[in-house]
């Protein structure tokens, strides 16, 4: 067999195992990783200007295309650490990434020597396996073995931790012949499906609910399918909007305390079965099980066995990857629909509609103040952005009205990191999607302060000519928690505002504290400001134009009133509505129902 450095192993079966690229910063204890990546000359290298930054960009990559795995790359010490955060949002969200971290020498590993941490302990409880290599044979086995967990039963992330002497080692291995290992998914049967289409077609108003695992298993197409088969109108959770096209007769909305719609929400309240496919009953979108599952019966179908059962036990409850269940799925259901055996939901299906098309269950958008509302900047992004756009947002007042108000078509075109919402994620996340996919038009969605958190990622998007755009609602304010606040009667350490000494004395936005224009421009990207709505058009008309011209990232700085308070409550038969509602159709014209 040919002999080599074990890290010249690594490398070429990240090869064989389909990397095509690597986010990183390099370091001391890596660079033999990187001299190996330099040598192969397969593998290219985004170089991130903060470690957690490239852990998120991995991320993207991953959310952005079916069957991609982000790999991320870090020194010893603090870099793992800074990784941390990035692994524990791919956990919770079951995204697969690959994080590689360099190490002190095995013989000083307990001498507490320089930025020798244990990081595989750290990172344990966020990753499917995280190890220290010790011996150098085992390092192509422990990539082979990461790559089949990551893409094994429930996805999810792997550190993988390489000691630099071990690194170095040689060793004897036979790339040639070298073959990932299969993976494995579990897979409902015909008896489970057929109970489970038999359940659903004795309940009077059953709902689907589709979650973040459709998208996962790339089954968005099947999801509909059942759903048309069933004639069963589709609730999709916020990690699985847009399986099902927003203006598909059979999406009646998201149902939560947060991200979710007025008629979302009543269309819940008014089922009396709930078939769930792919999601994990997240509290934001139940609110209190007692409320959420009252008068209702559940199925609930997950990959991963212990989910099932976590937050509520359901009547039926099958082990299986998404995909390979709605294959069963629409396999019976076309037998049902063929023997006539499945009911007819037209009176049902017409009532979920009703509340979806009428002005009742709508929130006003269509507010006229300068500086802007929030609401009427998501408006504006309704009539400027086309079907195709891939939006990318994190967490915040921002993420939250962009669900309520923006409209979603494709799978993957809303990426977003659910349950960790680590601040500054959207822009390294957003420059992942764009290495994953250079074509496609992707528009990101941050506050302020998400904004400021990794503001230095915008240099990558320069130096790598990275484009896409960034929206940026900014209020001064960390608004999110401003809204908690309230619930304490206080408006405390929220504050983002101050006077500006390097703005004119005349800028409407010298008291809103960080000059962004400038920040982004000083960064190699470039910048716009917009005060008022009718100016958001010809912004992202310029924004276009400068793309296309200068290919880096443009930020669109949208100014906003500094206090709105956006409807959220605790439980979704008692959301608060804190500014008014649409009475007419001219108070929500970008409203999806209304749409001709």
């Amino acid at each position: 067999m040919a002999k080599m450095k074990a890290i010249e192993a690594a490398v070429r079966v990240l090869e064989k195992e389909g990397v095509s690229v690597a986010f990183g910063v390099p370091g001391a204890a890596i660079n033999p990783l990187y001299a190996a990546l330099k040598d192969h000359g397969g593998i290219g290298h985004i170089l991130a200007r903060h470690v957690e930054g490239a852990s998120h960009m991995a991320e993207g990559y991953t959310r952005a295309v079916a069957g991609n795995i982000g790999v991320c790359i870090g020194t010893s010490g603090p870099a793992g650490t800074d990784m941390i955060t990035g692994l524990y949002s791919a956990s919770a969200d079951s995204i697969p990434i690959l994080c590689i971290t360099g190490q002190a020498p095995r013989s000083r590993l307990h001498k507490e020597d320089f930025q020798a941490v244990d990081i595989a302990s750290i990172a344990k409880s966020v990753t499917k396996w995280a190890t220290t290599v010790l011996e150098p044979a085992q390092v192509p086995r422990a990539f082979q073995q990461a790559f089949h967990l990551m893409r094994s039963g429930r996805p999810g992330p792997v550190l993988i931790d390489l000691p630099i002497d071990v690194q170095l080692a040689e060793i004897e291995f036979d790339i040639d012949t070298y073959e990932p290992l299969p993976a494995y998914k579990p897979a409902a049967s015909r008896k489970q499906a057929e109970k489970a289409i038999e359940m659903l077609n004795e309940s009077e108003r059953p709902l689907l609910v589709s979650g973040g695992g459709v998208i996962n298993a790339d089954a968005s197409e099947l999801m509909v399918e059942l759903a048309e088969i069933l004639n069963v109108p589709v609730i999709p959770t916020l990690m699985g909007w847009g399986t099902i096209p927003d203006d598909h007769p059979l999406m009646v909305g998201m149902c939560g305390l947060q991200t979710s719609h007025r008629y979302g929400n009543a269309n819940m309240l008014a089922s009396d079965f709930v078939f769930g496919i792919g999601n994990r009953w997240a509290n934001r979108h139940t609110g209190s099980v007692e409320v959420y599952t009252k008068g209702r019966k559940f199925i609930h179908v997950d990959i991963e066995p212990t989910q099932i059962g976590r937050v509520f036990a359901p009547d039926y409850g099958i082990v299986s990857d998404a995909k390979a269940a709605l294959e069963q799925f629409v396999a019976v259901a076309k037998e049902w629909k063929a023997a006539g055996k499945l009911k007819c939901r037209k009176a049902w299906v017409a009532e979920c509609q009703g509340r979806k098309n009428s002005v009742e269950y709508l929130r006003k958008t269509n507010f006229d103040n300068v500086p802007m509302k929030p609401q009427r900047v998501y408006q504006c992004m309704n009539n400027t952005l086309d079907r195709d756009t891939t939006y990318v947002s994190t967490i915040g007042l921002s993420q939250i009205a962009g669900a309520q108000f923006l409209h979603v078509y494709k799978p993957r075109n809303w990426i977003n990191c659910g349950q960790a919402g680590p601040l500054g994620w959207t822009t390294p996340a957003a420059l992942g999607v764009r290495v994953a996919d250079p074509q496609r038009k992707i528009v990101a969605l941050s506050g302020d302060y998400d904004f400021q958190f990794m503001i230095e990622e915008l240099a990558v998007g320069a130096q790598f000519k990275l484009p896409y755009v960034h929206v940026l609602v900014n209020n001064s304010y960390l608004g999110l928690i401003r809204q908690a606040q309230r619930a304490f009667s206080i408006d405390y350490c929220v504050q983002l505002a101050f006077d500006n000494i390097n703005m004119d004395e005349g800028d409407a936005t010298r008291g809103y504290g960080v000059d962004h224009v400038k920040v982004v421009e000083g960064l190699g990207c470039k910048a716009i400001r917009v005060h008022r709505a009718e100016d958001f058009a010809p912004a992202m008309q310029q924004a276009e134009a400068w793309m296309a011209e200068h290919k880096t990232p443009v930020v669109i700085e949208c100014i906003l009133e500094r206090v709105t308070n956006i409807s959220m409550g605790a439980e979704i038969d008692n959301v608060v509505e804190f500014e008014d509602l649409a009475t007419e159709k001219a108070d929500a014209p970008s409203a999806l129902a209304l749409l001709d």
